[in-house]
């Protein structure tokens, strides 16, 4: 029987890692997005809620509106609040009316770099990575020394597969500015992929230290750490994740399955209880809750967790064969 959390299979007799690195591990955490609160706008409460970097998207969509309908602003001031709106946008995932506002501050001032950036995420989340990319070199371009412009560049990269230009754009945006823990995590992230895992430990340490409450951070290293078999020091990564975000689910399933691997049932149905609470669509959740609650003698709980997973994704053969071997129909 085997342990799964996500793309993971876990051989509890063996506790090896019996698939290739996928998409269990946490998605690279989503290139920074520029939001140029140095640039230049008239004073104001609605500039001021347009252009800051700590406001909600929707405060920040109410004052860039608010300064967009008031007709004031005009050139670049008008550019840039179509560029803080649609960012705005593109945080509350409306990714059409960011485009269109993105489109319109290019419109309106074709050499601010800010926009094309910030239109290569949009046409990034859109899937359509040849023009995200177009975009990313104009913002460099314009821009030389426009680190986030080459983040989003190596996120880009990355997805099309090239790790190798992926994290020469990473390093470049760390060399232009090296507080920018996204692109420490980034390029964490590649190094990880091709199995670098002392290179992929001490970025997401250092994207650690630049934001002590990054989540995928801590998920990451934990994922680095439970490949090398370093299952103490993984388990302490996702209790740090269940820290800084006690109802995000990755935390305690992560941890639930390093308790289940050391043989802790107890601890691991606990995790599991949990991690179901906050994202009770995890087949894989499901599943090896039911392998923990089989072998502590729990029949009907574990029955219930597989059938509960195979409804969720038919495709567990491993899960179909627990049932049957406890003597239950999928």
């Amino acid at each position: 029987m085997k342990f799964q959390v996500q793309n993971f299979a876990i051989m509890r007799n063996s506790l090896l890692i019996a698939a290739a690195f996928a998409a269990s591990l946490a998605a690279s955490p989503l290139a920074a997005q520029e939001l140029r609160s140095k640039d230049v706008m008239t004073p104001g409460a609605p500039a001021e809620a347009c252009k800051a970097p700590d406001v909600t998207a929707d405060g920040r969509l109410a004052g860039c509106n608010r300064l967009i309908e008031e007709k004031k602003p005009t050139g670049r001031e008008l550019a840039i609040a179509y560029c803080n709106r649609g960012y705005a946008y593109t945080e509350l995932q409306d990714f059409d009316h960011a485009m269109a506002d993105l489109n319109e501050a290019i419109k309106i001032d074709p050499t601010y770099a800010c926009s094309f950036s910030n239109r290569g995420r949009v046409y990034a989340f859109k899937g359509n990575l040849e023009r995200a990319v177009a975009d990313y070199n104009e913002a460099i371009k314009l821009d030389p020394k426009f680190a986030i412009a080459y983040n989003n560049r190596g996120d880009a990269m990355m997805r099309r597969g090239d790790l190798d230009k992926a994290i020469e754009d990473f390093s470049t945006a760390i060399k232009l500015d090296p507080q920018n823990a996204h692109a420490y995590g980034n390029r964490g992230w590649a190094y990880q992929r091709k199995r670098d895992n002392q290179k992929a430990l001490a970025d997401y340490s250092k994207a650690i230290e630049l934001r002590p409450n990054d989540l995928l951070g801590y998920i990451n290293r934990g994922n680095v750490h439970r490949t090398m078999g370093n299952l103490d020091r993984a388990a302490a990564d996702y209790g740090e994740a269940i820290r800084v975000a006690p109802t995000d689910a990755q935390g305690w399933r992560n941890r639930g399955m390093i308790r289940l691997m050391k043989y802790d049932n107890a601890g691991g149905i606990a995790d599991y209880d949990k991690a179901l609470q906050y994202d009770p669509k995890d087949a894989y959740s499901w599943n090896n809750r039911g392998i923990a609650r089989r072998d502590t003698g729990d029949r009907a709980g574990a029955i219930a967790d597989f059938k509960k997973a195979l409804e969720i994704n038919p495709n567990l053969p491993s899960t179909r064969q627990a049932l049957e071997e406890l003597g239950a129909r999928p």
